[in-house]
């Protein structure tokens, strides 16, 4: 039986998610949002789920990499031998190829690269089919076939689906205690990670998509032997409510090598042990879950199941064009008494693309939520810069760890709260120290090339990745001089106003597909969501509710990300503080050239 000593079960410090509801701060930014089922929907028990699979002849037991299957066969096993029951057991694992690292090598590019390439691989090709039709039984009593892959064997048997939430799966990585699908490879987590996000995350979930109407029983697994699970129905009937009245990801939060104090200063439930917090993935879908409560127990599922489920009522209008992929991200990046972010730029629509498989490029803006008198945020280059000049900078000081002086090339303006700096494909920019940056960006989200990182290291004491060669492809020397604040800082303009509102547009670079509005109010105002899904965040204020048609009022605090579904159709907010409240809203562009290139 497989034996993980609790404390070696995760290298994090973020706190895992709790089986119940613990008491959260009245008023302040929540790190656990929850969406209720209502009473007697989340169980917690193996003898329920023994009970289940008793009423079929044949259940498989499927789910994502991750899962500690060893521990989830000795504990239903021990049930079943409570109650005097004989099981056949098949595990998929044993009806892998032998080649399946080598399948995969090709989208990993060589070890040590930071990239690979989207797989084109499906979970069939990963298996045998003789030997999963040999798990076949004519056996009377119950057979259960385990493992990721097991609904492969009888497309006809129901499933019990087990999951876990991204940075769980990750977590679990870094201890040493989890494997990439099918993999003896690499224990070393950048490699892991590669393979997860471009393989095995690709792989899965259009696989998990597929077994939607066999599954009977989702299960979330992050706490390992101890469970939370809900039958299907119920979770659907959650999934549809919310998808047409507002909701909110779990966020999670990670340190950095410039990271700041902000979020460990002013939210709630943190870890103090933590040196810094860089980023909060506020709302990065692939790697967020949704969390639901039924009698104060918790279960988390990966944003993706809301997608499969009601995409249409979510994305509205841009269904057809994004279907199952959320095209916005929220994440705050936080400087505040920490360091600046490396010199970066991001590729440019063909080139991640034709490089990376992705669908769409990592168009940026910096909203400066917060920052001291002296920050700044660097971007653009300075007239007539001489590229060769700044590349040969910054080859010297990847070979000789000399400093480059950023500021002879590259541009640097004050940050003020509220302010919107776009950072298109190809602009050069960095957030300096001292910020707290919402970032609201497309979503990819890990394609940065860093050209330059002020010679420091990781906290793993390592230098940092450093993607020159990338970046040179990539980069618009033409983001210069004085159109940089023309053309790369929004000028806010008022759209509407009534008594004791206004509706702000601050617009995005040609290049985004994206826009941004901001709502300030005093009391109370309601918008339509024109058939369009909004991303939004409370950046002034104490607290706010929103209530939709769907839903009664839902209460969001300073800071906090939520999203109005495009079908919720009507939304109300109103400002539950003593001063003017302030939203930012991010959505879809009604029609945008990138539009018409998406899946073709």
């Amino acid at each position: 039986m497989l034996n993980i000593k609790e404390e070696n079960r995760r290298v994090a410090v973020q706190p895992l998610l709790p089986v119940q509801l613990s008491k959260h701060t009245a008023g302040a930014y929540d790190i656990h949002p929850t969406h209720t089922l209502g009473r007697g929907r989340i169980h917690t028990d193996y003898e329920g789920l023994v009970e289940w699979m008793l009423l079929h002849q044949q259940v498989c037991i499927d789910g994502y990499t991750g899962i500690w299957w060893d521990e989830l066969y000795h504990t239903l096993q021990e049930e079943f031998n409570r109650r005097g029951i004989t099981v056949q057991w098949h595990f998929a694992k044993d009806a892998l190829k032998e080649d399946v690292n080598a399948l995969i090598a090709p989208f990993l590019g060589e070890e040590g690269d930071v990239w690979g390439t989207r797989t084109s691989l499906r979970i069939h090709d990963l298996f045998h089919k003789d030997k999963l039709a040999a798990m076949q039984s004519t056996h009377k009593g119950l057979h259960i076939i385990m493992g990721t892959g097991a609904a492969l064997v009888n497309d006809k048997a129901p499933v019990i689906y087990l999951d876990l939430p991204k940075n769980e799966l990750q977590y679990r990585m870094r201890a040493g205690v989890a494997a990439n699908l099918g993999s003896n490879g690499s224990n070393v987590f950048a490699e892991m990670y590669k393979q997860a996000y471009f393989v095995d995350w690709v792989i899965l979930n259009e696989y998990k998509q597929s077994l939607l109407p066999r599954i009977g029983i989702f299960v979330d697994t992050q706490r390992g032997e101890t469970i939370t699970w809900v039958h299907k129905d119920d979770l659907l009937a959650g999934i549809d409510q919310i998808c047409r009245d507002t909701f909110r990801v779990r966020p999670w939060f990670e340190p950095g090598a410039w990271g700041g104090q902000w979020m460990k200063e002013r939210i709630p439930g943190l870890s103090l042990e933590a040196v810094n917090y860089a980023w909060s993935f506020e709302m990065i879908v692939p790697e967020n879950g949704v969390v639901f409560e039924s009698d104060g127990y918790l279960l988390e599922i990966p944003f993706e199941w809301l997608m499969y489920r009601q995409h249409r009522a979510i994305l509205g209008k841009h269904a057809a064009i994004f279907r199952y992929e959320f095209p916005i991200r929220f994440d705050f990046l936080d400087t505040f008494d920490g360091g600046n972010l490396s010199i970066q730029c991001h590729p440019s629509l063909s080139y991640i693309r034709e490089h990376f498989g992705e669908n769409i490029t990592q168009d940026e803006t910096y909203y400066i939520l917060d920052c001291k008198d002296d920050a700044k945020v660097y971007l653009g280059f300075h007239e007539n810069i001489d590229p060769a000049a700044f590349r040969a900078d910054l080859d010297n000081s990847v070979q000789f760890n000399q400093p480059v002086n950023i500021p002879q090339y590259v541009q640097a303006f004050k940050a003020s709260k509220h302010a919107l700096f776009l950072i298109p494909n190809g602009t050069v920019h960095s957030a300096g120290a001292d910020n707290l940056v919402l970032e609201i960006s497309a979503t990819p989200y890990i394609f940065t090339f860093k050209m330059y990182d002020w010679l420091r290291l990781g906290l793993d004491g390592e230098p940092r990745a450093i993607n020159i060669e990338h970046a040179f492809r990539n980069l618009q020397f033409g983001r210069q001089g004085a159109a940089v604040e023309k053309e790369l800082i929004s000028v806010p303009a008022l759209l509407e106003e009534g008594k004791d509102w206004q509706l702000v547009h601050l617009p995005t670079h040609r290049e985004h597909f994206y826009d941004v509005h901001r709502i300030e109010l005093d009391t109370t105002v309601s918008f339509k969501t024109e058939g369009i899904c909004l991303v939004m965040m409370l950046v002034e204020g104490t607290s706010i509710s929103i209530k939709t048609a769907a839903g009664t009022a839902t209460v969001y605090h300073y800071a906090e990300t939520f999203v109005i579904p495009a079908d919720a159709d009507v939304y109300t907010i109103t400002n539950l503080g003593k001063g003017r409240a302030k939203v930012i809203k991010a959505f879809l562009k009604e029609e945008h050239p990138v539009f018409n290139s998406l899946y073709e």
